[in-house]
């Protein structure tokens, strides 16, 4: 089961929760839908980590990680999955999305140099933000519902070919 793969790889909670740096949340890392890997805290980590991949703000996994807890989704999917969009892909996406928030607004598109300097994206910021929030709000929310749905549809799939499986198995076996 992928539930093996994922905790393989994923802190153990124990390790996270009695961080001295992490003490002044009190017990509000002890809520299991945060580690567990269950369908429903599963599919709202997925969902909350896309979601704020596609966010053109720093610190997205603090974000992410902050929501995690009152959503009760998975805390360590969640913070991962942020690393959607890193400096590689980054620009791609940004660019992705302005395009997107200039269609839906119906604003012009800014020309844009061969080579992004910080003094060519503060010089543009007052045009270029707009489009890129709306295009990023809309790929966000998208992805969120996509990855939400799939993680369900997927976790369903799963346990029932599970089942299936068994009930074929005793069968044989009798």
């Amino acid at each position: 089961m992928p539930r093996n793969l994922i905790k393989r790889y994923l802190p153990a909670p124990e390790k996270i929760t009695g961080h001295k740096s992490l003490r002044f949340l009190g017990t509000m890392l002890h809520d299991p839908n945060l580690w567990h890997l269950n369908r429903h805290s599963v599919a709202r980590g997925m969902s909350l980590g896309l979601f704020n991949a596609m966010l053109p703000i720093p610190m997205q996994m603090l974000v992410s990680a902050i929501f995690a807890i009152p959503l009760r989704a998975n805390l360590p999917i969640s913070v991962a999955l942020v690393w959607v969009s890193n400096p590689v892909t980054m620009p791609a996406l940004f660019f992705f999305q302005y395009k997107v928030g200039t269609m839906l607004l119906g604003t012009p598109e800014r020309s844009m140099p061969m080579q992004l300097s910080l003094t060519w994206i503060s010089a543009e910021i007052q045009h270029i933000w707009q489009p890129l929030l709306t295009g990023a709000l809309l790929m966000g929310t998208v992805l969120a519902l996509t990855a939400y749905a799939g993680t369900m549809l997927y976790w369903r799939f799963w346990v029932s070919r599970s089942w299936h499986r068994r009930k074929l198995r005793r069968r044989h076996h009798r």
